[in-house]
């Protein structure tokens, strides 16, 4: 079975800095488009950061220059850097891997980031 296993989350202060992991397996890793998502609540999951299995990236405007997705081939583990987080960063976020062909997805549990001051 493919699995997304995210650790990262927490409490942070605005303007603080949180660094996300998502580690899935090396046959996903290598052949799908990682992402991150995020939903808060009362709002519609929305797409933060994706990285192809060639590296290259994409971003949300609304975390353009704040937020950072890389990843690690080694490790099989796909990252997102969060700097001068926002009260409207506040949210679950999910790690993603998505398969063009048969349009699939595999999603991690989802990891709760919070801030606050």
């Amino acid at each position: 079975q493919v699995q997304l296993v995210e650790s990262g989350g927490g409490l942070v202060q605005p303007g603080g800095s949180l660094r996300l992991s998502c580690t899935a397996s090396e046959t996903i890793f290598r052949n799908y488009v990682m992402g991150w998502y995020r939903q808060a609540p009362g709002k519609r999951r929305e797409l933060v950061a994706t990285i192809t299995s060639g590296g290259i990236t994409d971003s949300a405007d609304s975390v353009k220059g704040r937020f950072t997705i890389f990843r690690d081939n080694n490790r099989n583990t796909v990252y997102l850097q969060m700097n001068s987080l926002k009260l409207d960063d506040t949210a679950v976020y999910y790690c993603n891997a998505h398969h063009q062909i048969g349009s699939s997805d595999y999603w991690g549990q989802g990891t709760q980031v919070t801030v606050s001051s």
